[in-house]
């Protein structure tokens, strides 16, 4: 043993062996979006779908307010701030979205 190594040689990568080393791999392909273009966005997603798009102010308490996108809904936070990622994807997921569909 040498020293100042710790525990056991950490592994190397398959991609990164042969060279192959994506955007993806050591940093994740996360959205950040606000909740003002989250609300743009499904609107042109409802448009390309034929579905209705609703925010209710009424449905929320201070700054939330409820999204509809047909039939599906959410509540969505603050239109002023930034959604967080796990947030983010629970809105979606409420929606039956994914992040591909926002891009």
């Amino acid at each position: 043993m040498q020293l100042g190594t710790f525990g056991p040689p950490s592994p190397v990568l398959p991609s990164r062996r042969h060279g192959r080393l994506t955007f993806g791999h050591f940093c994740t392909n996360t959205l950040v979006v606000r909740g003002a273009e989250f609300i743009r966005k499904l609107q042109k997603i409802g448009r390309a779908h034929g579905l209705a798009v609703r925010v209710v102010a009424s449905r929320g308490k201070g700054s939330h307010a409820t999204l509809y996108l047909g039939t599906a809904f959410t509540t969505i936070k603050d239109r002023k701030k930034e959604i967080g990622p796990g947030l983010l994807k629970a809105m979606l997921k409420d929606l039956g979205l994914t992040e591909g569909d926002l891009k």
